[in-house]
């Protein structure tokens, strides 16, 4: 290895380390004299065979400058073997004047650059190198981007399965949800949702929370929701159901800590009543004919995953012929309101709630509005994962 000076190749940071394989020491020395005339602080290590260059492959070179005509390797399998040893090393080969054809054949093979000996100078060599190096740079840049796209795509894709699509054959109701976790470019938090209409024509919906932020919630509230599912096809209810989930989340989770709030309702076939249970979760808005309000904080039982054997008593609600109800996760309410600290809360969420419908809002719009209002007073997005489910029938 030999050092020299204090200057850097173009667009190089710091000292650039070469590795030189040349098997002519002639060659080899006019190489060293062109470059550290050009740049005195560069690192050269200099190899004369295939085998001791493969050797002095390092992490810190940033360059491997290698003749095609090797006592040990020569044409392309030289090259071949360096970047498979160093693939993330810049590469330049170096032919003859009779075999030119060689180096084009060598950057198709992956190799930076191609120099002819014989019309080398200080700095065309110092040039190359330095254009090598930023474009392998360049290359593993496009490469790594092109990866985590796909993996982007893959995770998208898979998260989009995972989704869930309501069980629902009763046009008469309306069904609507909003989803968004608060983790940043994913698709699925820690809350879930879903909807399953059964053959006897009763409609169960259900939306949880899971403790926590990040992709073992997101994980855990699929296998919850899927589970939920199950549970109501097979005819399971009320806490009969929350008790077989909340075992369900016991042997699932990965920590005693977590827990799960959960909503819980069922609606009967003649869509007039409804039985509602709660598991330290948030009270339901109820649309009527009169305007909105929060359901009143009935019985209700702990989170799951909190009491071994707790209870969670139902309350009857008497729905009437038009009637609305919106589930919600706690990221709805969780936000600030003003520049005190304070949480908009159910109580602002219904205040809000009422002032839309007494704007005419509905559906779509109604949602969208209340999630856009509740940004605004927070004075940014919402940074909780955010679940809303609204089912309604007849003309509020």
């Amino acid at each position: 290895m030999h050092s020299r000076g204090a200057e850097r190749l173009p667009g190089v940071a710091g000292s650039p380390h070469l590795l030189l394989v040349e098997d002519d020491p002639g060659d080899a020395f006019l190489f060293e004299e062109l470059l550290t005339e050009v740049q005195p602080n560069v690192q050269i290590t200099v190899a004369a065979t295939l085998a001791e260059a493969l050797e002095r492959l390092r992490p810190d070179v940033q360059c491997v400058i290698v003749d095609l005509s090797l006592p040990d390797a020569s044409g392309l399998d030289a090259l071949r073997q360096v970047i498979a040893r160093a693939p993330t090393t810049a590469v330049l080969v170096l032919t003859g004047l009779a075999d030119a054809h060689v180096g084009v054949q060598a950057v198709a093979a992956g190799a930076q650059d191609y120099l002819v000996k014989q019309d080398v100078d200080g700095a065309l060599l110092g040039r190359a190198i330095s254009y090598a190096i930023e474009r392998k740079r360049a290359d593993e840049s496009e490469r790594q981007l092109v990866e985590a796209r796909a993996v982007g795509r893959e995770n998208a894709r898979l998260e989009r399965g995972l989704l869930p699509v309501p069980i629902l054959a009763d046009d008469s109701l309306r069904h609507l949800t909003r989803y968004r976790p608060g983790r940043d470019r994913a698709l699925l938090g820690g809350d879930f949702h879903d909807t399953v209409q059964t053959g006897d024509g009763t409609v169960h919906a259900v939306i949880g929370d899971v403790s926590g932020h990040g992709a073992d919630e997101a994980s855990l509230g699929v296998r919850l929701r899927m589970a939920w599912r199950t549970l109501v096809l097979a005819g399971h209810t009320g806490e009969q159901l929350l008790s077989t989930l909340d075992t369900v989340l016991e042997h699932e989770r990965w920590g005693e800590e977590i827990f799960t709030t959960l909503c819980m309702l069922t609606i009967t076939p003649d869509r007039r009543t409804a039985r509602l249970h709660r598991a330290g979760h948030p009270c339901p808005l109820l649309f009527g004919p009169s305007g909105v309000e929060a359901l009143p904080d009935g019985p209700h039982g702990p989170a799951l995953g909190l009491i071994p054997g707790a209870d969670w008593p139902a309350e009857e609600l008497d729905l009437g012929d038009a009637w609305g109800i919106m589930l919600y996760t706690d990221g709805l309410i969780e936000g600030c309101v003003g520049e005190g600290g304070e949480r908009l809360d159910l109580t602002g969420l219904e205040e809000l709630a009422k002032a839309a419908h007494a704007r005419g809002e509905r559906g779509d719009v109604l949602v969208d509005g209340l999630i856009a209002e509740a940004e605004r007073l927070n004075g940014d997005v919402l940074s909780d994962d955010l679940a809303v489910l609204l089912l309604s029938r007849g003309e509020l």
